[in-house]
């Protein structure tokens, strides 16, 4: 089966509960890498991810192959001095498949200017996959850097890359 990438648009209100569903998917692979159990109503914390609605310095995209949810990314700090990609999501089955990719690209290309994403040593594929789109976006011209996750002395410094596109 191939899957392809359709669009990669805006979140409207009518999307909050496809989002909300991935947004579980995405917090539960992350825990392999940042630790937490979900709460009691095995939901994970979505401060974000209300954020991602809600504040209007935050962006929202959601990303679908023939009009099947297979991924989104939230990005924060619009009016910051630079973009931070907050999360980033493609589901399991179109892993590999070059969405993310293509995704990214379109995201970062809808707001110019430099850029910081953070990941997880750990992560073996999310070290790859970003220092792959840096390279692709910025040539040689990016950086990486270990920062201590604020208010989680528990886990291990997250690795930041820093571009400009």
């Amino acid at each position: 089966m191939t899957i392809s990438l359709a669009t990669v648009r805006p979140v409207s209100a009518a999307d909050r509960p496809t989002v909300e569903r991935l947004w579980l998917m995405f917090r539960h692979d992350m825990a392999e890498f940042q630790g937490g159990l979900p709460s009691a109503d095995a939901t994970y914390h979505s401060d974000r991810l209300r954020a991602a609605f809600e504040d209007d310095d935050w962006a929202a995209y959601l990303f679908t192959s023939d009009d099947r949810p297979v991924g989104f990314s939230f990005v924060r700090a619009l009016s910051g001095p630079a973009r931070v990609l907050n999360s980033f999501f493609v589901v399991r089955g179109a892993r590999r498949s070059g969405i993310g990719i293509k995704a990214v690209r379109e995201v970062i290309l809808r707001h110019p200017g430099p850029w910081k994403i953070a990941f997880q040593d750990s992560n073996t594929g999310a070290v790859a996959f970003w220092r792959r789109v840096a390279t692709e976006i910025a040539g040689d011209a990016w950086t990486e850097e270990r920062l201590p996750v604020s208010n989680r002395p528990d886990v291990p410094p997250d690795v930041w890359i820093s571009f400009t596109a």
